[in-house]
């Protein structure tokens, strides 16, 4: 009787583990076929330039060097380009002015983070204020002041030379990125 419990618990366990390991082989892996995977470089891991020894997704690293090539245009500000953009970021100017990247580096990972969330990225969660109460002085003391359309309009056209800079300049990554801010423009643009 003994061995009849054996051998019955044996096959069970072995049917079991056979079935369970045909589920996994039938089941196709899953592609990711988002916009952060395919055009930007998705989670393939690659050294990180601005963190020696680390390892970064490379759909992050292209957008957060797209982001911070925009945050710095726009802080150089070469030839008066971006003269009406300069006071909604006042505040990190005179921060960084005074040696302290605090807000600089909060607002690349803030604005990374954001724009990998919403191509797709899997590793990635945008947990910053919402993009109304982000651009309102009310209720972000770091904003100096309303955005209105043609200062918006001036951002995206900074945000094109950030990623040209970077040499992304495809409009096949271009063209979503701008309807991307594009559907942010509502929340953003208050007066």
């Amino acid at each position: 009787m003994k061995n009849v419990k054996y051998w019955l618990a044996s096959a069970l366990i072995g049917t079991m583990i056979g079935f369970s390991s045909c589920n996994s082989e039938d089941e196709p892996d899953m592609v990711d076929d988002s916009f952060y995977a395919v055009q930007l470089g998705g989670e393939t891991k690659v050294a990180d330039p601005q963190n020696s020894g680390q390892m970064i997704e490379q759909g992050f690293l292209n957008l957060r060097t797209v982001v911070t090539n925009t945050v710095l245009t726009i802080a150089t500000n070469e030839g008066g380009k971006y003269d009406d953009l300069q006071p909604y970021f006042s505040v990190l100017l005179t921060e960084v002015g005074n040696g302290t990247t605090t807000g600089l580096n909060t607002l690349v990972m803030d604005f990374s983070e954001f724009l990998a969330e919403a191509t797709g990225a899997r590793n990635f969660t945008y947990s910053g204020l919402d993009m109304e109460a982000a651009h309102d002085p009310n209720r972000n003391p770091r904003m100096t002041g309303r955005v209105n359309n043609a200062d918006y309009d001036l951002f995206i056209q900074a945000v094109v030379e950030g990623a040209a800079q970077a040499g992304i300049t495809s409009t096949e990554v271009l063209g979503p990125v701008g309807q991307l801010l594009e559907s942010v423009r509502q929340p953003i643009v208050q007066r």
